[in-house]
């Protein structure tokens, strides 16, 4: 019992100190809810503000602690504690940062008092030949690619057709891209499916941006002075590099080949790389980045196959955090219940860019009792050794946070005779 009492003093620690780097700039009141908000969701493993209340094990009543907590959401998320935590990430990330902009669904089918509820395609239900719509929300998120090649949010922004003020889905993608140009400065962009717009390509040259975007089979491209149809350039052509890429949880032999050609919106040259042995249909991938060598080829095709990670990164934050479960209703506390969620994504994160022979690593790894010994995303067995741990915890953590009173001075009198 010694042991795991050891532990879990250090993980409140490591939460803490993790913590107030983010908050550092708040009051008090604020520095103490997103403690209370980080270390209640990674404990609970929920984002149900009466989970993160059990975690707390406050002494007031719990539907004060959760009014509390509320109260705190319909604030929003402040702008300091959102700039201190992308100062916090962009230190995580190489020298040459890889953005991925992805979009996903809240499914909330039996929500009815949700603000601005509309329609989204549920992606856990739909096929790629049958679509099924469900009551619930967008998600547009933008991650980067940590120097461990972990994901890490910078954008996130939970909206619907349904607001008063929503213009188009493309215009929070372009918000996405904007924020993360600012914040890098120069990046590469990596886009899926559906991203192949002319209003994305001419946005990205705008902004003077690097990309890698994948290409459907309606997309047209000028090759020789005549536009003709990507899937032609594609059929006329074979593979002529042969290498192994990771698609979908397995390794796959691919061989690849390029060609410049021009895109309809711009008409400026860019490289169209095609890969063929991994799906039925030949992927198309158009990049504006420089290909003068096969190494540059590979790397363009292993940044693209490095998009998994996203969707990986949706999958555990609706798995492990139960990210659609939530029950607050009007978006501001939505997205600010989103951001602490975030905050809870960038916490494992940084725990797993921690050397595999520290010993707090070693414990929560220990702890999760993993099948397997090497796998390539760690958020899952990190976030269930971290709650395992804290498990032990008899209190929270508001003995961290008292409040420092004067001595008290008792009153003496002085006899005068």
């Amino acid at each position: 019992m010694a042991h795991f009492t050891s532990n879990t003093y250090q993980m409140k620690r490591e939460i803490l100190t993790f913590s107030k780097k983010i908050s550092k700039k708040l009051s008090k009141p604020d520095r103490k809810f997103t403690a209370d908000m980080t270390y209640g969701i990674l404990a609970s493993r929920s984002c149900l503000l009466t989970d993160i209340v059990d975690q707390l094990h406050e002494k007031p009543k719990k539907v004060n602690s959760v009014e509390r907590l509320t109260r705190h959401l319909n604030k929003g998320v402040p702008v300091k504690t959102l700039r201190s935590y992308l100062n916090v990430v962009r230190k995580w990330v190489p020298d040459e940062p890889v953005v991925h902009i992805d979009d996903s669904d809240i499914a909330k089918p039996d929500g009815y008092h949700f603000e601005s509820l509309g329609l989204v395609r549920d992606g856990s239900k739909s096929t790629d030949t049958k679509s099924v719509y469900q009551k619930g929300y967008h998600v547009t998120e933008a991650c980067l690619l940590t120097n461990n090649n972990h994901p890490v949010s910078i954008f996130s922004k939970i909206h619907s057709s349904k607001e008063k003020d929503f213009t188009s889905v493309n215009d929070v993608t372009f918000s996405a891209m904007e924020h993360a140009s600012s914040l890098l400065g120069k990046a590469t962009f990596v886009l899926d499916r559906g991203y192949d717009d002319n209003k994305m390509f001419l946005k990205l040259d705008d902004l003077k941006q690097d990309y890698v975007i994948r290409l459907t089979a309606k997309c047209k491209l000028l090759f020789h002075g005549k536009w003709i149809p990507a899937t032609r350039l594609r059929d006329q052509r074979k593979g002529k590099i042969k290498t192994s890429l990771y698609y979908k949880g397995k390794s796959h032999d691919a061989y690849l080949s390029h060609v410049k050609v021009q895109i309809t919106a711009s008409r400026k040259d860019i490289y169209l790389v095609l890969v063929y042995g991994i799906t039925e249909h030949p992927m198309m991938l158009a990049t504006n980045k420089r290909i003068s060598s096969k190494e540059d080829v590979l790397k363009v095709a292993k940044l693209y196959f490095s998009r998994w990670r996203i969707e990986e990164y949706f999958r555990c934050k609706k798995q492990v955090f139960r990210f659609e479960n939530f029950r607050v209703r009007n978006l501001r506390s939505i997205n600010a219940l989103n951001f602490y969620i975030t905050l809870c994504m960038a916490f494992l994160a940084h725990l797993s860019m921690k050397p595999e022979t520290n010993a707090l690593k070693v414990s929560i790894i220990k702890t999760a009792a993993p099948v397997r010994k090497t796998v390539y995303f760690f958020y899952y067995r990190l976030a269930k050794g971290v709650s395992a741990i804290l498990s032990y915890a008899k209190e929270g953590i508001r003995r961290w946070f008292r409040t420092k009173r004067p001595a008290y001075l008792q009153l003496r009198l002085k006899l005068i005779i």
